[in-house]
Formats: C-alpha cells, structure tokens, sequence
C-alpha cells in the first residue's frame, strides 16, 4: 500500500484515497482532500487516486473536475486497489454500512458522511467493525463538518472550561427552504429506502451531533413531531445535482419526513429543542443555536459562521451583553494555517478541517472524532425521535452511547 510509501521530496508517507460518490458531498470531500496539505503542515500527504460513481462516462469526468487520478465504477474495485488506504464514503446512506464494513475488513481507513446509516441495526453493524478495525490500526470516522467550523470549535472549548457555567438550555434549528415547491421531483433524498429519513435525518443529524458535541454528553430521551407536508410529487426527469432536479409527468409518494421538531433532555438535567426543516421558505442553510448556562451564554449562526456571541453574566449588568467574537485570529481553531486576522473562512473549509484532523489520527493512531461510536449515538437520536413521533410524541428514552468530544 501507499501509506508505506513516501512522497518524493517530502519525506512523507502517502495515503491512498479513493472516494465513493462525486455529487454534491463528493465535490465538497474533493475541495477537502486536493487544498488541506497546500495550507497545513501534515504528517502523512493524501493523494486522490481513484474516485467511483455507476455511470462510466460521468466519473471519469468528475475525476478530471476533481483532481482524481482515475476512475471506477464498482466500489469493490476502489476498496480492492493497492494505492487505496482510505475510503471515503459520499453516497445515499442505504450504501453506508455495506461499503464501510468491506472496506474496514479489507484493511482500509474509512471516512463516512452522515447520518452513519439508515437504521441503528446498520449503525450498530458499523460501530463494531470500526473497533474491530482498530484493534489492527485502521481508523473510521465520520463527516459532521460543522464540528470543524472554527467557531463551533471555539465554543466548545468554552464550554469545556466553564465559561457559561452549568448547561441549563440548548437550542438549535436548522432550517432549508429547497422543498417549498411541491413540484420539486421525488429525488432519492424524499425516499425512506435510500435515505433513512428526510429532514430528520438529512439536517437533524447535524444539530443533534453539534448538541452533543457541545455539551459533552448524549441526548438522554426526547418527545418529537415529524410531518410530511408533500405527499406525491413527480418522479425524477433524468439526472439531478446538488439539490436541482427535473420531474416528468409521473408522480410517486414521499416516504419521509419533511420537518421534524423536538425536545430532548441530557443526563446533566440540561434541556434542549431542535427543529430541522426543508421547508422554511426563504431560509437557505440556517443552522443556528444557543447554549445557556449558569454563568453565560454563547450562540452561533452558519450565516455569519466567523463568528461567535458570547455573554458573561459574571460581569456587572451595568456593563454586561453579548459581545462578536470574532474568530479569525491565529490562536482560535485551525486558523493558524489560514489568513491574517479578519480574514473569513466560508462553507468548503470545514471540508479541508475534517481532512486535516483524521490525516493526523491516521498518524497518531488516535480514535478520530466524531467516531462510529459517535455517529451510533445520533442514529439511535434520530430513531428515538421517529419512535415518539409515531406514538403521538410520548417521551421516549435513549440508549445511553458513549459520547466521545
């Protein structure tokens, strides 16, 4: 393999990547893999060799947009090639679990987008061939990106030092509007089969991982409502792309959810509200939150993602309010590699963040974060919400997971 190898002129091992998928998390995960050795200093130096899709002619020019070496069409394939150490995982989650165990049985390194799987039964499956795979060396992990915002990493470590005290509130929302237009064709993301769940699943994942990440602890039970406000919608008119796509005539049913809102309470007694929509007219990736404890107060919105508001209610209330943090500066997370100071980062750079820090688990041979472990503790999040939901929003426990920050 070519993590054994050295990159000529370097010093440095290569690690083989190939990538399965090259739609929008594809394009996102290669802007990762192709910029994070030109800004950081690595120990190991990623090199982007093959990348899978099912239709030849379209991935052999996905890898020429995006900076891979070659082209497959089986993943069997990518996971059988010698100059692949890393899989990267970037499909419809219905795949998640099948790629993600041969590929850790076969000896790989494993990066999976979210929700880790479509059911917790998958999710578990996962979990247990992720500690299998690292009892030999092989690391997995999984792609919550927003961890890797500069801002969300600056708030979490406040809240580690007990900059707001103790945890009382957590809210988040995460509010998308693509869906409004009933006429908006029955792509893969509006079908249970292939994606788990819709806005559950596609945008709850997110706030539910952030929510326990901040906090530190895994949500403990929940009480929810799920609504699909679409029911039938045309069935797909050739090939879509990103969150674009044509209908025809023919119509079929949506068989997931198109909002979910929630409560949710953690073992510390903290309460918390999510809420995850397609369906938010005018709101195009609203993820915002707020954290309120005992001594203080921090929130945070993707839209203006450089920063973080912060309030110490130790201070005297003649003085006190929230203040921007501004946070670009070198000491703040990964912006040692970036900018001078006020210089803003944007949506793509979490991609390159999330490159940097599983290169250095690979090194170290330490358990990257978020882990399967992690990803588990969500799914069994999403599972327990869908349960309440279908039981008219009766409470409903969760499995405690391991939540590992």
């Amino acid at each position: 393999m070519r993590e054994t190898e050295h990159e000529a002129g370097t010093g440095k091992r290569r690690l083989g990547v190939g990538m399965v998928g090259y739609a929008f998390m594809g394009a996102a995960h290669s802007q990762g893999w192709r910029t994070v050795g030109r800004v950081f200093d690595l120990p190991v130096q990623p090199v982007l060799s093959a990348v899978c899709g099912r239709d030849g002619a379209a991935v052999r020019a996905a890898a020429d947009r995006l900076g891979w070496a070659a082209a497959e069409t089986d993943w069997r394939a990518l996971v059988a090639r010698d100059d692949v150490d890393l899989i990267d995982i970037c499909t419809p989650g219905d795949s998640h679990a099948e790629i993600a165990i041969a590929a850790l049985d076969a000896g790989k390194h494993v990066l999976c987008e979210k929700p880790l799987a479509n059911t917790v039964e998958e999710a578990e499956a996962m979990a247990e061939a992720a500690e299998r795979a690292r009892s030999r060396g092989q690391m997995a992990m999984v792609g919550f990106n927003y961890r890797r915002v500069p801002a969300l990493a600056l708030a979490r470590q406040m809240v580690a030092e007990g900059r707001i005290g103790s945890l009382r509130h957590v809210r988040l929302t995460y509010l998308q509007d693509w869906l409004v237009d009933p006429g908006f064709p029955l792509t893969w993301r509006l079908r249970k089969d292939r994606a788990g769940s819709g806005a559950l699943g596609d945008l709850g994942a997110h706030i539910v991982d952030l929510a326990q990440y901040l906090v530190g602890e895994p949500v403990a039970g929940v009480s929810a409502l799920t609504e699909t406000f679409v029911r039938e919608r045309p069935l797909p008119d050739g090939a879509s792309s990103g969150l674009t796509a044509e209908g025809g005539t023919a119509t079929g049913q949506v068989t997931v959810d198109d909002a979910a809102v929630f409560t949710g309470r953690f073992p510390s007694g903290a309460l918390a509200s999510f809420e995850a929509t397609r369906f938010a007219a005018g709101r195009k990736n609203a993820l915002k939150l707020e954290l309120n404890g005992s001594d203080g107060s921090l929130a945070f919105d993707l839209e203006r993602l450089n920063e973080l508001s912060f309030h110490d209610h130790t201070e005297p209330a003649t003085s006190s309010g929230f203040r921007r943090i501004l946070v670009t500066e070198p000491g703040h997370p990964y912006l040692e590699a970036w900018w001078p100071p006020g210089h803003g980062l944007g949506y793509e750079h979490t991609f390159v963040h999330q490159a940097r820090d599983l290169l250095h688990a690979i090194a170290t041979g330490e358990q990257p974060e978020p882990s399967f472990e992690a990803g588990l503790s969500v799914q069994r999040v999403l599972a327990a919400v869908e349960e309440s939901a279908a039981k008219n929003s009766v409470y409903t426990p969760i499995a405690s997971t391991p939540v590992t920050v």
